[in-house]
């Protein structure tokens, strides 16, 4: 995997406002390696040329998951990509407030049951829960990209909110020092 260029924007550091300089940016980028592998897992899970699930799919999936954890700046991201898109309006709904038995597509209804599964109960994404995709209409390889695409979001939300509170902390301390 290459790096992106230096000037190219990481989203981490969008969501989370860390600025170059500031002592938490500092910190993150100490291990360039892995902002460079988070930025490009990402890259890689939303490019439109992924095939298995469709981008708007990935993006719903995305939401829909922002919104369990709960992570505001996620959930507002990957809204915006889905109106940048021209996503189907009821689904970005459905997705944003958390309603998936409301959505009629058989497919999409069971892609976010699973991940609402993986995330609020993973001790249930078993062997049943697996074998509702497929029921679905979803192929073997595009279960895998879901189950990718989920870890991956629980990671990133988890890394949003750590690196919120590091800031915090650290602007708390650098306005005590002040």
């Amino acid at each position: 995997m290459t790096q992106p260029p230096a000037s190219a924007v990481d989203l981490i550091d969008q969501l989370t406002g860390l600025a170059p300089g500031s002592a938490t940016h500092a910190l993150r980028h100490q291990r360039d390696k892995v902002v460079a592998a988070t930025q490009g897992s990402y890259d890689a899970l939303f490019d439109p040329a992924l095939p298995g699930l469709s981008l708007a799919e990935r993006l719903l999936v995305a939401l829909y998951a922002a919104r369990l954890t709960p992570s505001p700046a996620l959930a507002a991201h990957y809204r915006a990509r889905l109106e940048q898109i021209g996503a189907d309006a009821g689904h970005v709904h459905i997705a944003a407030e958390g309603q998936p038995e409301a959505v009629a597509d058989a497919r999409l209804r069971a892609m976010l049951a699973f991940t609402r599964t993986l995330i609020e109960k993973p001790v249930e994404g078993d062997q049943a829960a697996l074998q509702a995709l497929p029921a679905a209409g979803l192929s073997t390889p595009a279960v895998v990209t879901l189950a990718q695409l989920i870890a991956f979001l629980s990671y990133q939300v988890r890394l949003v909110a750590g690196l919120d509170a590091l800031k915090s902390l650290n602007d708390t301390a650098a306005g005590a020092q002040a």
